[in-house]
């Protein structure tokens, strides 16, 4: 498919991965609209990376259906990525109703601006691995598997997920795809990690924050198992399953799986660990004292279905998507241009993984 032209309408474009996802239809020559929240106050990608700089951008809340509405009439988008969200675990529990207020009828606002809206092909959904009833198990969760949920976040994607169900069923259906001629599809990641993320409760910005100021980086769960993947891996995989969407319609109308290599399925203290060497300059880790919130401890993804109908593999192992994260804030601690570089570890990925039959190993990710 030419991404050449084709209007995209991208909303939480001002988040981490609708930033990145933003740069990389940039790249392709998309028409693209975003629609979202101001970007965060202080450090925020979308403003480092300048990911607005060649797209339209609505500040808009996806709870105000109107404004939904408005914007998909003014754009008029072939094709649909829905990220905006409320994404924090910890955060889910200090607000609850926020986070089902946005995740839950932000969703079915969308979609119900996409029942009217002439020209749209594909409409692409992300939701989370967390949106499964995780039982603890030791094996991957695969798309069939029940859905749930134990904190509100997680259970608010999982309602996103019967939300994009209903409305296939009802307004979208496969059956009736002839005249209604829309394919509606949902996305489930792993944790992403990469540069520019710097939301409060995670990993990686926590370590970066730490690490930059010369303190021991503090982590609440040392024991959890989570499927850690590079941030452009999963937005791959949300671009591929667009394109099927496009080209085959309704038949690719499904939830979708993107996970890491099994193998890079580690705990947090492992991730800390690796941070921390990379990082140098004798950085270490703590764990947190006292009782944290419930997190799941345990959490794998099987991506076989996207193996096997979509070719989508994971290129990267974690030890380089430690490196490329790593190096992209080293580069704007020291003011590099990160428009500049951020398209650069795009195009070093393209490169290096989606043109290879074998990937090769990335070191530092900065390509001048």
């Amino acid at each position: 498919m030419n991404w050449r032209g084709t209007r995209v309408l991208l909303t939480g474009h001002t988040g981490f991965k609708g930033s990145w996802l933003s740069l990389w239809l940039e790249r392709r020559g998309a028409e693209v609209c975003g629609m979202a929240l101001e970007p965060p106050a202080g450090a925020n990608l979308f403003e480092d990376s300048g990911a607005g700089c060649s797209m339209r951008s609505v500040i808009a809340d996806i709870r105000d259906i109107e404004r939904v509405k408005r914007t998909f009439a003014e754009h008029r988008p072939e094709i649909v990525f829905h990220l905006a969200a409320q994404p924090l675990v910890r955060r889910s529990y200090e607000n609850p109703l926020d986070t089902y207020s946005t995740n839950v009828m932000g969703t079915a606002n969308v979609l119900e601006a996409a029942r009217t809206s002439e020209g749209l092909r594909a409409v692409v959904v992300v939701t989370t691995d967390k949106c499964y009833e995780n039982r603890e198990w030791d094996w991957p969760y695969r798309e069939t598997d029940r859905l749930g949920g134990f904190d509100p976040y997680s259970n608010s994607k999982a309602c996103a997920e019967l939300v994009v169900s209903a409305y296939r069923n009802s307004f979208f259906n496969p059956a009736d795809y002839v005249r209604h001629g829309v394919a509606l599809a949902t996305v489930r990641a792993g944790n992403v990690i990469g540069g520019g993320d710097w939301a409060e409760d995670r990993l990686v910005p926590d370590a970066m924050r730490a690490l930059a100021s010369g303190r021991p980086l503090t982590i609440r769960n040392p024991h959890a198992i989570r499927p850690w993947q590079y941030v452009l891996e999963p937005l791959r995989g949300y671009l591929k399953v667009a394109e099927a969407l496009m080209d085959d319609g309704a038949a690719m109308g499904e939830a979708w799986n993107f996970g890491p290599d099994p193998a890079d399925a580690e705990t947090v203290e492992s991730i800390a660990s690796q941070l921390s060497m990379h990082w140098g300059n004798g950085a270490q880790w703590e764990a947190a004292k006292g009782a944290q919130p419930h997190e799941g401890q345990c959490l794998r993804l099987d991506s076989s279905k996207a193996a096997g109908r979509l070719e989508w593999r994971p290129g990267l192992r974690l030890k380089e998507a430690l490196a490329m994260t790593v190096a992209w804030y080293r580069a704007r601690m020291q003011g590099d241009d990160m428009h500049a570089f951020s398209m650069a570890q795009i195009e070093e990925y393209e490169h290096r993984v989606m043109a290879q039959q074998t990937p090769v190993a990335i070191g530092s990710g900065a390509a001048a």
